[in-house]
């Protein structure tokens, strides 16, 4: 396997306890570095399994054709929380 070299900034009292910590591991720095971005790239490659099961499904025209008509309704950085939010509002008249 090929490596990058990567430098690193962190607090020098954290690195003397992480050495000393790979040192009663048998192992480097580096090595748990690496186990530690690999976790994480191994959560990242994990889909949703319902998207994943889902994937391969095609969209009738019908469906194709409602693609895009609440565009505009509501602003692209409004999350769902926000929308039941004032859904709820505009219902009870709060």
């Amino acid at each position: 396997m090929e490596s990058t070299k990567l430098t690193l900034s962190v607090n020098p009292d954290s690195l003397s306890l992480v050495k000393e910590y790979a040192k009663r591991q048998h192992t480097s720095v580096s090595k748990l570095v690496q186990e530690f971005f690999d976790g994480i790239a191994e959560q990242e490659k994990k889909e949703d399994p319902l998207k994943e099961k889902y994937k391969n499904v095609e969209l009738s025209e019908n469906i194709k054709a409602l693609t895009g008509i609440l565009k505009g309704k509501y602003p692209d950085d409004m999350d769902y929380k926000d929308m039941k939010y004032e859904y709820l509002k505009d219902k009870y008249g709060l």
